[in-house]
């Protein structure tokens, strides 16, 4: 199964030691580059993920950070294992400009507060749903099949999940990936490129606890509804709070912690 790797090790216990072989999650190097479909080039970087799906990772990064509105907005990709160049057309150097911005402030912590991250980010999105409902009974079944889906996390222990479910607890979308804002931007890449408009009719269920990058993410895809298993820092609860967004924490055992929206969520 791609995203997995095997690996020597050795088992200690009070029965002795024991050596063979283990299977670890993959995490390796993925270059991505932009060009406008003539001679200049726009790198953007590395990021470290685990290998797979990386043509919905693009998407949901390139679309996440606001340097597409659409899939429809690329023209092509050219994939070399771990070299992905996008052609965008319409992309403008203001994009890229804005993009490398965010990445070097958020990086060397040159922000702290809510107002500083609405500001750096530029935040928005399709106008998220108010008539949107999850029942606390569909949230905790949710759980179940989320988990029941992670195969990386099953093999390894050491992947994130994504997925996407409807008000039913349906699952529609599920990614996994060693990193968490991957597992994220697969999920967006993969709804993306399946051009199904159905975001703003669906809540995320994230395995992992919520920074506000996801939440970020998630208010950019137009996702009313973001639950996760773990717990959301504070500064998620701020921007979710900010923008309308429900947010849900500690979701385990039919019991969970509602942050802010709490009209979406019936008991």
């Amino acid at each position: 199964m791609e995203g997995l790797r095997e690996v020597p090790a050795n088992w200690l216990s009070s029965e002795g030691i024991v050596k063979g072989t283990d299977i670890v999650c993959e995490e390796s190097a993925l270059s991505i580059a932009i060009s406008n479909d003539s001679d200049i080039l726009f790198p953007l970087g590395m990021t470290m993920r685990t290998p797979g799906m990386d043509k919905e990772l693009v998407i949901g990064l390139l679309y996440s950070e606001g340097i597409i509105d659409s899939f429809e907005d690329i023209k092509e990709f050219q994939i070399q294992i771990n070299d992905v160049l996008v052609i965008i057309p319409s992309i403008e150097q203001k994009n890229i400009t804005d993009f490398q911005r965010r990445i070097s402030s958020t990086s060397s912590c040159g922000i702290c507060g809510k107002d500083s991250i609405s500001n750096l980010l530029h935040i928005h999105g399709p106008e998220l749903s108010q008539s949107i409902t999850i029942s606390s009974s569909v949230i905790s079944s949710s759980i179940d099949e989320l988990r029941n889906n992670q195969y990386l996390f099953q093999k390894t222990g050491g992947a994130h999940a994504s997925g996407l479910f409807d008000i039913h607890g349906n699952l529609l979308f599920i990614t996994e990936d060693i990193g968490r804002h991957n597992a994220m931007d697969k999920l967006v890449g993969s709804v993306l490129l399946s051009k199904k408009n159905v975001f703003s009719d669906c809540f995320i269920l994230f395995s992992g606890r919520l920074s506000f990058e996801l939440v970020h993410k998630a208010r950019r895809a137009g996702i009313a509804v973001l639950i996760a298993i773990g717990a959301p820092s504070s500064l998620a609860i701020d921007i979710a709070l900010e923008h309308g967004l429900t947010l849900v924490g500690f979701t385990k055992n039919n019991n969970m912690t509602v942050y802010s929206g709490r009209g979406r969520i019936s008991h």
